[in-house]
């Protein structure tokens, strides 16, 4: 049996006719049931956080990693082959961790914010609360170890 889901909300319907072509399946018990996967789908989706990875520069740098909320930032370039291999999971990680923000620094356009913070390999990843470095990982490290440092700084 397939389930598919659409945006619009039209996955009910497609269910409902496949699930009522199965032959001695009361209708009532169906639709309860199709009821039950949806509010439980919708529930899964809307808890989902929304990922907003924000990009920084030399303009709006100090003002996005002031403040309590952690703050981890990729220095990043578009030549760099790790860089845009660590993209898809930084994205992925971003959206499981509600208590940090994510932004990204692209070194090419912002090469005083990397002088600054002694960024010389990238993919680099500095983690910023009120404003200080407080932790930081260098290379393509991949999703456990960008997991490892977001958990440092959950909430």
């Amino acid at each position: 049996m397939t389930l598919y889901l659409d945006f619009a909300g039209r996955a009910g319907l497609v269910f409902r006719k496949i699930i009522n072509t199965i032959p001695g399946l009361p209708t009532k018990l169906a639709d309860e049931e199709i009821e039950k996967i949806m509010k439980r789908k919708l529930a899964e989706m809307s808890s989902q956080k929304e990922s907003e990875i924000l990009e920084l520069n030399d303009s709006n740098f100090d003002r996005a990693i002031a403040g309590q909320m952690p703050v981890i930032v990729d220095f990043w370039a578009t030549w760099c082959g790790p860089c845009q291999f660590m993209l898809p999971i930084f994205t992925r990680i971003s959206k499981k961790y509600k208590g940090i923000r994510f932004a990204r620094v692209n070194v090419d356009e912002a090469q005083g914010i990397s002088q600054r913070y002694q960024v010389y390999a990238i993919p680099t990843f500095l983690v910023f609360r009120d404003g200080k470095l407080v932790d930081k990982a260098v290379g393509a490290v991949g999703e456990p170890g960008l997991h490892m440092l977001a958990q440092k700084f959950s909430q």
